[in-house]
């Protein structure tokens, strides 16, 4: 059990956290929520330790173990994958190379030994022997191969370090363990895993994520940080929004019963205050009157951008033909003679772990890159607007947000391009802000303004919920889902995915394409595909 007891979180003169009383069981997955700048994230740092509060403090039952994701990915480069998954229970990991030093040792003592002694009986304990294929199946269940359980973590790519990051939070079987967007720059195979993983965890778990179906599957309560309280909901987060909803909505009909007795009651003391017969109920009337509260309806700090992607013309039926691309990058073939053509009622959803792929073929449509073999056609009537999976280079400027996104608009009025600004959360002020200092989530509302701006009739998104808080994504979501256009998008949140795509295409580790006409659901529950997928994947492995 971990609890927060009169808790109080001031920075400068603003209070992030305001007596706060909240406690998490042994059983139960919580899903923390809020809007972006809630105190998400700083409120985990303040239960693990790592941020000190104003007031109040933090228990934890005695003896228990707590254990969270770390965020700083180039921590552990110096260090072996598996020390660092294994690093995750400290203790184990201090016992381990404490023996081997006193084991390497060549003058080996009678105090060597004694010690050697204590620590082999607190290792067995701990089921210290068992350590290195725990870490091991942690690190195959999200997907990363056992050839790299050795490598030096400096080595690895930042999606590979942040499955080993989560791997060490996981690691040891964790009393209370804290997550922060662990779903972020995972595949959806390792979310897939990671989502049974939490659902069998059979300990305390509190999580932040901005991916919804994440939630639905693996929460049991949602604590909801809204001007600096938390309120507990039994119930994961569709359960919440609507039981949210339906407090407002109850609220507000209250509110509505109580102004219209109030209407009536100061209606009769004025018609009767005067009158002697009508005096004793008139008074009684103003007593009932002072008696009457409206409920605070104190409105929420979220704050949902409007996302409407309008295309200035109709698509024709020619959209795009792909024909035998392929490309090699860095020796390794990750398109491997691709073929595909496109009808103008398409949505389709890249998925799979093959992450450079995707890029790669975003970016050979878009004309970024070149293929070694193959070739592209877009329709004579299509017109494209790209979602990069990097967009560093787009801010890499001293331009404001209003004349950066001026510079993609057609119209170069300054009432105009406020208009889209504003929609995306963006007010006034907002507009002179320099694009260079923007945080990820204000540089994505800035690249989907671009998009909307472009009256682009194709679509291509190469993960854009990264960043994006929950109603951002929301309104990403419901834009998509509206849009008369094609896209191609890959995502790691199973609800666009599957609310959004009627055709799903992997690419699989060899560069080839499996193609369906298909809800993303179907197509995981598909036995066909499952069967072709784990052909290829063995293939894949055999040849490596």
């Amino acid at each position: 059990m971990i609890a927060a007891n009169n808790v109080t979180l001031r920075i400068g003169k603003k209070a992030l956290f305001e007596d706060v009383n909240i406690k998490f069981t042994e059983g139960n997955c919580y899903g923390l929520i809020g809007a972006n700048g809630a105190g998400k994230s700083t409120f985990l740092k303040i239960l693990s330790g790592q941020l000190e509060t104003t007031n109040g403090d933090i228990t934890i039952t005695p003896g228990q173990r707590l254990s969270f994701l770390q965020q700083d990915h180039f921590k552990y480069d110096a260090y072996p994958v598996l020390d660092t998954v294994i690093m995750g229970n400290q203790r184990l990991y201090e016992i381990m190379k404490e023996k081997e030093a006193i084991y390497a040792k060549e003058d080996f003592s009678d105090e060597d030994g004694i010690r050697a002694s204590e620590l082999e009986g607190e290792f067995a304990e701990m089921n210290g022997w068992e350590a290195e294929s725990d870490a091991a199946q942690l690190l195959n269940g999200l997907g990363i191969e056992t050839d790299l359980h050795y490598a030096i973590m400096g080595d690895l790519t930042g999606s590979q370090k942040v499955k080993v990051l989560l791997a060490q939070a996981l690691f040891g079987n964790p009393d209370i363990l804290l997550l922060d967007e662990p779903t972020n720059h995972l595949d959806l195979n390792a979310i897939e895993w990671l989502e049974e993983f939490l659902i069998n965890f059979e300990n305390t778990v509190i999580v932040v994520s901005h991916d919804r179906y994440f939630l639905n599957k693996v929460c049991t309560h949602t604590a909801d940080i809204d001007y600096g309280k938390i309120q507990l909901y039994a119930g994961n987060y569709d359960f919440w929004y609507e039981s949210s909803q339906l407090l407002i909505k109850q609220m507000k009909e209250a509110n509505r019963k109580k102004e219209e007795k109030i209407k009536e009651l100061q209606e009769f003391i004025s018609r009767f205050s005067a009158n002697a017969s009508k005096s004793k109920q008139a008074t009684s009337r103003k007593r009932a009157l002072e008696k009457i509260q409206l409920d605070d309806m104190r409105p929420s700090s979220r704050k949902y951008p409007y996302i409407d992607f309008r295309p200035n013309r109709e698509i024709g039926n020619e959209v795009l033909m792909v024909e035998g691309l392929s490309k090699t990058i860095d020796g390794v073939k990750v398109l491997d003679n691709i073929s595909f053509t496109l009808g103008h009622d398409d949505k389709v959803a890249f998925v799979g772990g093959n992450e450079q792929a995707k890029t790669v073929l975003f970016k050979i449509l878009m004309g970024e890159m070149e293929p070694d073999e193959g070739t592209y056609k877009w329709g004579v009537t299509t017109s494209q607007s790209y979602f990069p999976k990097d967009s560093t280079a787009e801010f890499d400027n001293d331009l404001t947000i209003a004349d950066w996104l001026t510079q993609y608009s057609e119209i170069k009025d300054a009432t105009y391009v406020r208009g889209f600004l504003g929609r995306m959360l963006f007010p006034g002020e907002d507009g002179v802000k320099k694009v260079r200092v923007l945080s990820g989530g204000e540089k994505v509302r800035c690249l989907l303004s671009k998009m909307m701006i472009s009256g682009a009739n194709i679509l291509i998104f190469d993960e854009p919920t990264n960043h994006l808080d929950m109603e951002s994504i929301t309104a990403l979501n419901n834009g998509m889902i509206k849009f008369p256009g094609v896209i191609l998008f890959a995502s790691h949140d199973h609800q666009i995915v599957q609310t959004t795509a009627n055709r799903i295409m992997e690419i699989m580790p060899n560069g080839a394409l499996i193609d369906k006409i298909t809800t993303y659901d179907e197509y995981l529950e598909s036995d066909e595909m499952a069967k072709k997928r784990q052909a290829v994947y063995t293939m894949t492995e055999e040849d490596n």
